[in-house]
C-alpha cells in the first residue's frame, strides 16, 4: 500500500519520508502533517487541507508550478503570460496578496508585488507534493496568510541518477502582427541527484523559450536549483536550498492595455534557505531557519527600443530568521516560536523604503475526550509600520466512525500592504496609497471528512470577512488607478471534492477526482469609486476534474475545469496528456485547451489557444 507523508508547514524543517510506488491520483494511507511547530496525523487534522500528489504531478499536462496549480479545487490562477508566465494566485476569491506560498516551509513573500511571487526555481520534477490550506491561519503561518497557504515540498532522493529532458509545441499559427513566423515553444532541462545515506544532493537547471501565442507575448526564461540535505545523526538534520531565475518577456497588455502593446520586462530572483531540525530529547526538538530573497524587476513600458521613457526598476531584498519547538506531553503537544523579517525596496518609482516585522507563536493540541480533537494558539505581530496586533485560532474535530469526522474551525490573520499598494508613483497609470491600513480577516469554517479504501470526499462550507480590502479603483477612467481600502469583503463559500480509485485489473487503473467550489461575496461599507482593477472578475462557480487510466506503464489524462467569473463570460479549458514510458525513457504528448475556447483571465486580452507539445524523459533515479 502506497504511503504518501505530506507536511502542512509554514516554519520548519519538513520532515520526508521513503515511499512505494502505486499508481493513482491520490491515495493517502497515514499521512503526518507538520504544521509549522506541531505533528498532527492526517486522521486528526481540523483543517481542510489539499494535497496534489508527485503521482498526479508526472500525469497532469503543465510543465510548471503554475500550470499544475490551475488544475487544484478553489486555487484561481490567473495568467497573463503563457505556459507560467507571469501569474497571480488566490485562494477562495481573495485577491493575490492574500495567500503565502511556502517552500518547504519558508515563506515567499514578494515585498514589492505579488505579481512576482511564484517566479520560482523550480522545475516541477523537483516537486514531491504541493499542500493547499484553506482560511486564515495566522496562528500557523504568521502574516499574509488571509485566505490560505500553499506550500510546495521538494524531493528527497534515496538513490543517486540524472534527467534530461526535453520538450517542443506550437499552436500551428502565425505571427501575422510582426515576423510571420509560427509561433513555437521549446524547452530542455538537465539534472542530477546523490541519493547516500546520510546526505542527499540535487541540482537541476533548464531552459525555456518562445515566441508567444500572439504579438509581443513570447519569452526566454532560465532557472538552476541546489537542494541538500544532511543527516548529522538520527537527532539533528540540516535542509540548504538555493535558486535563481531570470525570466524576460513581452509584456503586451499586462498593465496598461491598449497603450502598453510593445512592453517588455525582465524579473530577476534568487532564493536562498538553510534550516535544521535537532531533537534535544525524545519530546522536545526545535527548528531554526534563515532565509533570504532577492528581486529585480524590470519594466519596460515602450519595450526594448528605448530603455529611456517609461521604464521602472525595482530591486528588493528580504531576510528572515526563524526558531521554532515543540514538546511532546503526556496531556498533549506545545508549540511555540518567534520569527523576524527585514524588507526592503530600492525602486525607481517606488522609492526607497524598508520595515520590519517580529512575530510571536504559541500553540497547543490536545484531546478533549476520546474522539475531540482541540488546537488552538495566537499570533501576536509587530510591524514597524502597523506596531501590535494579534491572531488568535482554533481547530476542533470529531470522529463519528473511523471514516467519518466532522471538522470545525475559526481563524484570524493579516495582510500588510506591499510597497507597491503603498507608494507607487506611475503616472498616469497608476499611483500608490501610504495611508493604505492593514488587511484582516476573520472566517469561520465547518465540514466533513469521508474516507473509505478507495473513496475519499471532502465537504466544507465557510463564511469570511476581510476588512479593509484593498483594491485599485478609480472614479472615472481618465485619472490614474490608485489602491484604497475599499470596503470590507463578505463571503460565503462551499467547497467540495472527492476522488475514487477503480482497480480494473492488477495492470489497469481508473482514477476520478471531482471538485467544485461556490463563492458569494458582497461588499459592505464601500467608497464611492465605480471602476475595479481585480476585484470584478473574481471567481464564482468552479469545477475541476481530472480523469486519469493507467495501464502498466501507459497513462492517459483528461483534465477539465470551468470557471465562471463575478463578471464576463464562463468558459470550460479541457487539456490531456498522453504517456508512454520504456524503462528509463518516457515519451508525452500534451494538448492544452484542445477545443480551442477564447477566454479571459487578466484584463482585455486571451490567453492561449490551442496547443500541442510532444516531449520525452530519460530519468534514472
Amino acid at each position: 500500500m502506497k504511503k504518501i507523508y505530506f507536511a502542512v508547514t509554514a516554519l520548519i524543517c519538513t520532515n520526508f519520508y521513503a515511499q512505494t510506488k502505486k499508481d493513482s491520483i491520490i491515495e493517502i494511507d497515514e499521512v503526518i502533517i507538520h504544521e509549522n511547530r506541531l505533528s498532527i496525523p492526517i486522521s486528526k487534522q481540523n483543517r481542510n487541507v489539499y494535497v496534489i500528489s508527485n503521482e498526479t504531478i508526472k500525469k497532469l499536462p503543465g510543465r510548471t508550478l503554475q500550470e499544475v496549480l490551475q488544475y487544484a479545487n478553489g486555487v484561481d490562477i490567473r495568467q497573463r503570460g503563457p505556459f507560467g508566465g507571469q501569474a497571480d494566485i488566490s485562494l477562495d476569491g481573495g485577491s493575490f496578496e492574500q495567500t503565502v506560498v511556502l517552500l518547504n516551509g519558508a515563506k515567499i513573500i514578494d515585498s514589492q508585488t505579488a505579481h512576482n511571487m511564484l517566479n520560482l526555481a523550480l522545475p516541477v520534477e523537483a516537486i514531491e507534493r504541493i499542500e493547499i490550506l484553506r482560511g486564515p491561519a495566522a496562528r500557523i503561518f504568521g502574516i499574509n496568510s488571509l485566505t490560505g497557504a500553499i506550500n510546495i515540498i521538494t524531493k528527497k532522493p534515496t538513490k543517486s541518477g540524472v534527467l534530461l529532458s526535453t520538450y517542443a509545441g506550437s499552436n500551428f499559427e502565425k505571427d501575422s502582427d510582426d515576423s510571420g513566423d509560427t509561433f513555437f515553444g521549446t524547452g530542455v532541462q538537465a539534472g542530477a541527484v546523490l541519493g547516500k545515506e546520510k546526505h542527499q544532493h540535487s541540482i537541476f537547471a533548464s531552459h525555456d523559450k518562445s515566441n508567444g501565442y500572439r504579438y509581443n507575448t513570447g519569452f526566454e526564461n532560465n532557472k538552476i536549483l541546489y537542494q541538500g540535505n544532511v543527516q548529522i545523526n538520527d537527532s539533528n538534520e540540516i535542509l540548504g536550498s538555493f535558486g535563481y531565475v531570470k525570466n524576460g518577456f513581452g509584456a503586451n497588455g499586462f498593465y496598461a492595455a491598449p497603450g502598453d502593446k510593445n512592453s517588455t520586462e525582465v524579473v530577476q530572483t534568487t532564493f536562498a534557505n538553510i534550516q535544521s531540525k535537532h531533537f534535544i530529547t525524545d519530546n522536545w526538538k526545535i527548528m531554526p531557519r534563515v532565509t533570504y530573497r532577492y528581486n529585480y524587476d524590470d519594466y519596460r513600458y515602450l519595450g526594448n527600443n528605448n530603455l529611456n521613457v517609461g521604464r521602472s526598476r525595482h530591486y528588493t531584498n528580504s531576510i528572515a530568521a526563524e526558531l521554532n519547538s515543540s514538546i511532546k506531553t503526556e496531556k498533549g503537544e506545545i508549540g511555540f516560536g518567534a520569527e523576524f523579517r527585514n524588507e526592503d525596496i530600492h525602486s525607481s518609482n517606488i522609492g526607497d523604503h524598508d520595515r520590519k516585522n517580529v512575530g510571536i507563536y504559541a500553540e497547543y493540541r490536545t484531546y478533549l475526550f476520546e474522539k475531540l480533537n482541540v488546537n488552538l494558539g495566537t499570533y501576536l505581530n509587530y510591524n514597524s509600520d502597523y506596531k501590535w496586533q494579534v491572531y488568535p485560532g482554533i481547530d476542533a474535530s470529531y470522529e463519528l466512525t473511523d471514516e467519518f469526522k466532522v471538522i470545525a474551525n475559526v481563524g484570524t490573520s493579516q495582510r500588510i500592504p506591499s510597497f507597491t499598494d503603498l507608494y507607487l508613483n506611475q503616472r498616469p497609470g497608476n499611483i500608490g496609497n501610504p495611508d493604505l491600513e492593514a488587511e484582516n480577516a476573520f472566517q469561520s469554517e465547518f465540514g466533513f471528512k469521508f474516507n473509505r479504501k478507495s473513496l475519499n470526499l471532502n465537504v466544507n462550507y465557510f463564511y469570511r470577512e476581510i476588512s479593509n480590502y484593498i483594491d485599485w479603483t478609480r472614479m472615472v477612467t481618465t485619472v490614474p488607478w490608485q489602491s484604497q481600502n475599499y470596503g470590507d469583503l463578505i463571503t460565503n463559500g462551499v467547497n467540495m471534492r472527492g476522488s475514487y480509485r477503480f482497480d480494473l485489473s492488477e495492470a489497469s487503473k481508473l482514477n476520478f477526482t471531482l471538485g467544485y467550489s461556490y463563492l458569494d461575496s458582497k461588499f459592505r461599507d464601500t467608497r464611492d469609486e465605480p471602476y475595479s482593477k481585480y476585484l470584478i472578475s473574481s471567481l464564482k462557480h468552479q469545477v475541476t476534474n481530472t480523469i486519469d487510466f493507467q495501464h502498466k506503464d501507459f497513462s492517459v489524462l483528461l483534465a477539465t475545469r470551468f470557471n465562471e467569473r463575478v463578471t464576463g463570460a464562463s468558459y470550460w479549458i479541457n487539456d490531456v496528456r498522453i504517456s508512454q514510458s520504456i524503462k528509463k525513457f518516457t515519451i508525452f504528448i500534451d494538448g492544452q485547451n484542445i477545443f480551442n475556447t477564447t477566454y479571459y483571465e487578466i484584463g482585455a486580452f486571451p490567453l492561449p489557444a490551442r496547443w500541442f507539445s510532444l516531449g520525452a524523459k530519460f530519468v534514472t533515479f
